[in-house]
């Protein structure tokens, strides 16, 4: 059994911009594939960027490209799936770079994982998180109806995962006025902060999130900090680029 089998690394990159971030997992995959690094969950939080997913509509986007750039929002395609979504300040951004070769080759099972975690992570928190059928992520119910807590949309290559989930913290919900939310109109986005009425720190969030990550794919997590990530990786780096796609 390869030592890598059974565990998982957690690493808090903190702020990234959405291209950065795309090009660390691309390296992640790549390391991944070649077995030079075990399973991955990094945690980000973006600038301000809406991203449309390969199956996205452009119409879902409710401004132009200037407006968002005089705004200093970000808009990027991007090669996940899933329809158009924003990220920003106050939102965990959980992007697992996963070989499900060594859980189960099962795309649905997987994003069912993703929301579970999700689900739970809000349970801790006093609130009840749900899903709703055919449409991805989770959601709360509030006084104007469903309102979605969680995002998410995935990528795979070769059965290694990237992309993942988004999950709202203390975000700035004014954000999502520019886009309708994952195509879905007539529904808000809402964050864990406004259901419960109160502040919640970010790291206690991540907290419960890596913990229940580690309990749906049963994997022995190793929390890792920047500083020592980086040079594990840059010593995976060169076998990975080097190896087939």
């Amino acid at each position: 059994m390869n030592s890598f089998d059974q565990v998982c690394w957690v690493v808090d990159r903190g702020p990234i911009s959405y291209g950065p971030a795309c090009e660390l997992q691309r390296e992640l995959v790549e390391a991944r594939k070649a077995g030079t690094i075990p399973d991955v969950l990094l945690f980000c939080e973006h600038p301000h960027v809406v991203t449309l997913g390969r199956n996205g509509q452009r119409e879902h986007l409710l401004a132009e490209e200037t407006a968002l750039n005089c705004a200093n929002v970000e808009f990027h395609w991007t090669d996940r799936g899933g329809d158009i979504t924003y990220h920003g300040p106050g939102q965990i951004v959980g992007y697992p770079i996963l070989d499900l070769a060594g859980h189960r080759r099962d795309v649905r099972w997987y994003v069912d994982q993703l929301e579970e975690l999700m689900i739970r992570a809000t349970a801790d928190f006093g609130l009840v998180a749900h899903r709703v059928e055919g449409q991805h992520g989770v959601w709360i119910d509030a006084a104007g109806g469903e309102e979605k807590l969680g995002a998410l949309g995935v990528h795979l290559s070769r059965w290694v995962t990237s992309h993942g989930f988004a999950y709202n913290v203390s975000t700035d919900l004014s954000y999502f006025d520019w886009i309708i939310p994952c195509g879905i109109a007539g529904k808000r986005a809402t964050s864990l902060e406004r259901a419960l009425g109160r502040a919640v720190p970010m790291a206690d969030v991540r907290e419960r999130l890596a913990a229940h990550f580690a309990s749906v794919f049963s994997r022995e997590i190793v929390r890792m900090s920047r500083e020592d990530f980086e040079p594990r990786l840059e010593a995976a780096r060169m076998p990975a680029i080097s190896s087939p796609r």
